[in-house]
């Protein structure tokens, strides 16, 4: 834990110093020479704009195909910054378009928006806002590009209008700047503590990134236009979408090869995607559950399987199909704040003991919020040891009240516990666990979806036998690992 306090440093001096060599830079009136370079800031400002696109559009891939909307706040943080750059470059003074103040404004109006969409980006999923904009998450880009061409048009018609917007002048420059500065420092804090829980590279890419936006936002009030010291802001700006880039590459294309990763962004089929499409981040989360526990090795991903095929069985549509893999193979992740004198006991729980069980589901739930996972995904998490009487955890929901998804994996989940071997019991055949598990319809299970189970286990008994013989040979592995 200290080192990881310590490792803070590195984010701080990452947007302390540019600052400081700035100011270092600004104060010598020899170094600090005047640089009026219109053709060479209009091309700069195109490559940071190009880099914020090419960003943008990995990131907007990513996040959908991942059900993620912190990363479509991301994609479109850097869909504004680009787009609001791009007028920036073509409105430098003696380019192309002459309108006074109107840079200044875009350069300060580029990087409040980008901060804000960041901001939300870092705020957990169940907050008001974001459940909102969840729902209309399949329009957002598209409505906001829109929002950005006309701006764009407006810009280069009408460029008195953009022009007499005040963020250039006291004390509107200092209230923008001071929110860019307040969201992307709280955006550091969550995904800086999101870093250090789990470690994904692009939480740290996003910090260090966001760290340089800050350095840049300074510059941009404090500067004089055309003086070197000046020129640093772009060129912090330009590294900020270099970081990002690399955080993105590390993050989603780790899967061992472009092609492996080209499956990851562009498979299709739920059953596939659900092995190709689970990124570094997701597979962290499994490998760290399942470490906690022998017994539940490839528990997370035959519930998965499970729930997938039972889905289809009751027509849900590919969006629930997608939710219903991504919650289930990170469904009990929240087991990793349950301690190992409890997690592995071989005995029977006191009634504490079992408290502290039943807080899993809550403790996954604010794990996986602050990832980025949407409501359906976090539903499953948090709610698939609900009962339909009313009589599970952590809740007490029952009914319909249980989110349709929660209640296909509690299916799936104890019929995987059933038929693996655990600490206290040897595993049950399925014939067994199916008796139970029709025993349950009404009391703990939706009977719809035991009634659609039955259905399943009838028509494709394969597909059972299939996961058994699977969960054996992972079983053996594991024991030889072990010797």
């Amino acid at each position: 834990m200290q080192m990881k306090e310590k490792s803070a440093i590195g984010p701080i001096l990452g947007a302390l110093l540019p600052i400081l060599f700035f100011e270092g830079l600004r104060s010598s009136k020899t170094l600090d020479i005047s640089v009026e370079a219109p053709e060479g800031h209009f091309q700069i400002v195109t490559l940071v704009a190009a880099l914020a696109i090419v960003a943008a559009i990995a990131v907007g891939i990513a996040g959908h195909r991942l059900r993620n909307i912190k990363v479509g706040f991301m994609s479109l943080a850097y869909v504004s910054l680009a787009g609001i750059f791009v007028l920036h470059g073509l409105t430098t003074p003696g380019f192309i378009i002459h309108a006074g103040h109107l840079p200044s404004v875009l350069a300060q109006l580029s990087v409040l928006i980008t901060s804000v969409w960041l901001f939300l980006s870092s705020v957990s999923t169940d907050r008001f806002i974001i459940r909102q904009l969840s729902k209309i998450r399949m329009w957002l880009i598209p409505a906001w590009l829109m929002l950005l061409g006309f701006i764009f048009l407006l810009a280069l018609q009408q460029p008195h209008l953009i022009d007499d917007i005040p963020l250039n002048l006291d004390p509107y420059k200092w209230i923008a700047s001071s929110i860019t500065c307040i969201t992307c420092v709280w955006t550091m804090y969550r995904y800086w503590q999101s870093y250090r829980n789990a470690g994904f590279p692009l939480q740290r890419a996003i910090v260090y990134s966001v760290g340089l936006i800050i350095a840049a936002q300074y510059i941009i009030v404090m500067g004089t236009s055309w003086k070197l010291s000046w020129w640093l802001y772009h060129v912090l700006l330009l590294f900020s979408m270099v970081i990002m880039l690399v955080g993105l590459l590390r993050q989603y294309f780790s899967q061992g090869s472009f092609s492996n990763s080209l499956k990851v962004l562009f498979q299709s089929d739920p059953r596939a995607w659900l092995e190709a499409c689970k990124t570094p981040s997701v597979q962290a989360l499994i490998m760290a559950t399942e470490a906690r526990d022998a017994y539940t090795a490839g528990h997370n991903n035959r519930v998965a399987l499970y729930a997938l095929r039972l889905g289809e069985e009751m027509d849900l549509n590919k969006h629930q199909l997608r939710a219903i893999a991504q919650g289930g193979v990170v469904h009990d992740v929240g087991k990793l704040r349950v301690p190992d004198a409890v997690l592995n006991k071989a005995g029977k729980l006191t009634p504490e003991e079992r408290l502290v069980i039943e807080r899993h589901p809550v403790s996954g739930y604010d794990m996986c919020k602050r990832l980025g996972f949407l409501k359906d995904e976090l539903s499953v998490i948090r709610s698939h040891h609900e009962k339909w009487d009313g009589t599970g955890y952590p809740d007490r929901l029952s009914g319909e009240n249980i989110p349709l998804l929660a209640r296909i994996t509690a299916i799936a989940d104890v019929y995987d516990a059933l038929t693996s071997s655990r600490s206290y019991r040897q595993a049950m055949t399925h014939e067994e666990a199916m008796n139970i598990i029709i025993q349950g319809s009404g009391a703990h299970f939706d009977p719809a979806c035991v009634k659609a189970w039955r259905r399943l286990a009838a028509a494709d008994a394969k597909f059972f036998e299939e996961i058994a013989a699977n969960s054996r040979s992972l079983k053996l592995v594991h024991k030889a690992a072990q010797l």
